[in-house]
């Protein structure tokens, strides 16, 4: 409380009373607030909402204008497995899961302008679903937040053509590389060669797989950096082309998995839906991730059937990552 010696006060008709510096409420978080034997009439100033409260003799009253609830997200679906479900062809590796981005004025998906935020009600049911990982020669699965979906990485040839997803799959030695989703992730490299032969890379969520390259399998695309949670991240990388005679495409950065010459192809890292590398089987690709930004006057609740990590607090925001599951989300 400011300092009332130094004051001065002054009473006026009716209940009018006039102080010559700022008033200075009392300041409480939420949690010492709920510890106070509160009566009715009570103010205070809340530090956790940012805003002053008064207590009616049931609960407390904001006296300020809630924040509008604008949520920012990262939303990766998962990562495709590599080509080569089996003990033939020197495959493809898996394309990265889709990726967008709409945090500050981050980079989405295929090097594609930030996103909007979405601008949501308290008090309301959104659902979230986290995009499991494809096995070999399986595509990954899509992740959801409300109405944004980002589409599963799409797999590698075993010896034909990649799959189309959030990525593109990487071709198989005598194929091509697939398409990725537009503003998501980038396309499949071309597999080909002729003893040796080798499979393209996987595309990631900021460039395309590369080419097979004798001896060298393509390597995997580039994944894509978001600070939504604080701190710097990587995520999205394609998986690396298998090769035969030669050796294995690297993963692309954000977590692809190699591709191999000979026995089982590296994995896409978990929670950043990258692809798994092409081998003798494939790599599986890496399940998604659902992270979401919003204004730290609210708290979420995180709905039975999803995998969530803690509430954190960064700056005047809080985030959650979610990790697994399907189910819904709330705001209070």
């Amino acid at each position: 409380m400011s300092t009332l010696e130094t004051n001065a006060i002054g009473k006026y008709s009716g209940n009018n009373v006039s102080v010559d510096d700022a008033l200075n409420l009392k300041s409480y978080t939420t949690t010492q607030r709920d510890a106070l034997t509160s009566v009715a009439g009570d103010t205070i100033y809340n530090s956790t909402v940012g805003g002053p409260q008064t207590y009616d003799g049931t609960s407390w009253i904001n006296l300020f204008t809630p924040p509008d609830l604008i949520v920012s997200s990262l939303i990766i679906a998962g990562g495709a497995g590599g080509g080569g479900n089996g003990p033939t062809g020197p495959s493809g590796g898996g394309g990265a899961g889709g990726y967008r981005n709409s945090y500050s004025t981050e980079t989405s998906g295929d090097n594609s302008s930030t996103e909007t935020p979405l601008t949501l009600s308290a008090s309301t049911n959104y659902t979230v679903t986290v995009g499991a990982a494809g096995a070999a020669e399986t595509s990954g699965s899509n992740s959801v937040f409300s109405t944004i979906t980002s589409t599963g990485g799409g797999y590698g040839g075993r010896t034909g053509n990649g799959v189309t997803g959030g990525s593109g799959g990487g071709g198989g030695y005598a194929g091509n590389g697939a398409a990725g989703t537009a503003n998501q992730g980038g396309d499949g490299g071309n597999g080909g060669g002729s003893n040796p032969w080798g499979g393209g890379g996987g595309g990631g969520a900021s460039a395309n797989g590369g080419n097979f390259s004798s001896p060298i399998g393509g390597a995997g695309g580039n994944g894509l950096s978001s600070s939504i949670n604080g701190s710097a991240t990587t995520r999205a990388g394609g998986g690396g082309g298998a090769t035969q005679n030669g050796t294995g495409g690297t993963g692309g950065s954000g977590g692809g998995g190699n591709g191999t010459n000979s026995g089982t192809a590296g994995t896409g890292t978990v929670n950043t839906g990258s692809g798994g590398g092409g081998g003798w089987p494939g790599g599986a690709g890496g399940s998604g991730i659902v992270i979401l930004r919003y204004p730290d006057y609210y708290s979420i609740t995180v709905g039975a059937g999803l995998t969530a990590g803690t509430e954190n607090t960064d700056g005047s925001d809080k985030y959650i990552e979610i990790t697994a599951g399907t189910g819904t989300v709330s705001w209070a």
